[in-house]
C-alpha cells in the first residue's frame, strides 16, 4: 500500500484529512448557528486530525478524557479570567492548574492546556465556554468510537510513526523539565504583557512547548525546532487570509484547516497543535496581519528556549557520566 510522508498508509491519511475537514466545517456551522464561537474550540483542529487519521492512537483511545479534560481546564480558565486581570499570575495559574488536572487525571489530552489558557488570553468570561467545549469534544469522541468500530485498521497497518505519536501523546513520566518550561512561559508572558501583544503567547504555543519539553527525545518538532516558527506563522497567516476573505464562516474554517494540513505536509513536519493556530483567527475579535507575526516571534522564543535547555541538559548528562 502507498505510504504518506510520515510512513502511514496514504489512503488512510487522505480519508482522515477529509473527515477532519468535514468535522471542522460542521462544528463551525454549529458555532455560527448558535452564536457560540467557542464551539469551534481551536484545538479541535489538532484533536480531530489526529483522531480521524489515527483511530487507534492515544487520543482516539481516550474518548472520556477527551471530553472531561478540556472541560475541566476550561472551567478553571473561566474562573481565573473572571477573577484576575491578564498578566503573569493569571497565566501561570491557568497553565499550572491545567497541567495539574492532566497529571491528576493521568490524561493524554495535552491540548486541554490551551483550553485553560484561552479564556485568560482572549478575556472570555462566559460560563457558556465549558458547555461549548463539551459539544465539540463530545461529537469528536462519538466519531472516534464510530470510526474504530465501523472502519477498524488491521494491526499490521500501524506505522512506526504511529507508535512514536502514541509516546508523544502519553502523559509525561518525568517532570524534571518543568522549571525550564516555566522560565520560557514567564519570559514570553512578560514580553506579551509589556508589548501589549497577547498573541506572543498564543494558547496552542503552550501545548507545543509542553509536548516539546516533556517528550524531547521523540517529539518530531523537537528534531526540527528552527522550522517550527515558520510552520506556525504560515498556518496563522493562512487562517488570517481566509477569515479576511470569507469572514468567520464554516468555509473559512475548512479552508484554514486544509491549508494547515498542506503546509505541514509541505514542511514534512508533524505538529498537530499548529492546526489550532490556523483556526484561532475564527474565534478572535478583529484579527489582523500582526497575528502571524506574533505567532512567529512567540514560537521563535520557544525554539531558542528549548535549544538552550537541551544544551544545558546535555552538558549535565555528560558531567554526570563516570570517567
Amino acid at each position: 500500500m502507498p505510504e504518506s510522508l510520515d510512513g502511514a498508509p496514504l489512503t488512510r491519511h487522505m480519508l482522515g484529512d477529509v473527515a477532519a475537514g468535514a468535522y471542522i466545517g460542521g462544528i463551525a456551522a454549529v458555532a455560527q448557528a448558535t452564536s457560540m464561537p467557542f464551539v469551534l474550540f481551536p484545538e479541535l483542529g489538532a484533536l480531530s486530525h489526529d483522531i480521524l487519521t489515527r483511530p487507534r492512537g492515544t487520543w482516539a483511545r481516550a474518548p472520556v478524557l477527551l471530553v472531561v479534560t478540556p472541560v475541566a481546564t476550561g472551567a478553571l480558565g473561566i474562573m481565573i479570567a473572571r477573577t484576575m486581570a491578564y498578566g503573569l499570575p493569571a497565566i501561570f495559574l491557568a497553565v499550572g492548574s491545567a497541567i495539574l488536572v492532566i497529571r491528576l487525571l493521568r490524561s493524554p489530552i495535552a491540548p486541554a492546556i490551551s483550553a485553560g489558557l484561552l479564556p485568560v488570553v482572549l478575556g472570555v468570561t462566559s460560563w457558556w465556554y465549558p458547555p461549548a467545549i463539551v459539544l465539540g469534544t463530545g461529537v469528536l469522541a462519538a466519531l472516534a468510537l464510530a470510526r474504530r468500530r465501523l472502519f477498524p485498521d488491521p494491526p499490521e497497518s500501524r506505522a512506526v510513526t504511529d507508535m512514536l505519536d502514541d509516546l508523544i501523546e502519553a502523559p509525561p513520566f518525568d517532570y524534571s523539565w518543568i522549571p525550564y518550561f516555566l522560565v520560557f512561559l514567564g519570559i514570553d508572558a512578560v514580553l506579551a504583557e509589556a508589548a501589549g501583544w497577547r498573541f506572543l503567547l498564543f494558547p496552542p504555543l503552550v501545548v507545543i512547548a509542553f509536548e516539546m519539553f516533556a517528550h524531547a527525545a521523540v517529539c518530531p518538532w523537537a528534531e526540527r525546532p528552527l522550522l517550527l516558527p515558520v510552520a506556525c506563522a504560515a498556518t496563522g497567516a493562512a487562517g488570517i487570509l481566509f477569515v479576511g476573505l470569507l469572514g468567520a464562516t464554516p468555509l473559512a474554517a475548512v479552508a484554514s484547516m486544509a491549508s494547515g494540513i498542506v503546509i505541514l505536509r509541505a514542511f514534512r513536519l508533524r505538529v498537530p497543535p499548529a492546526l489550532a493556530v490556523g483556526l484561532l483567527p475564527s474565534v478572535i475579535d478583529h484579527p489582523d496581519s500582526r497575528f502571524p507575526l506574533a505567532v512567529g516571534v512567540g514560537t521563535l522564543l520557544l525554539t531558542v528556549s528549548f535549544l538552550l535547555w537541551r544544551r544545558v541538559a546535555s552538558r549535565r548528562r555528560l558531567q554526570s557520566m563516570p570517567e
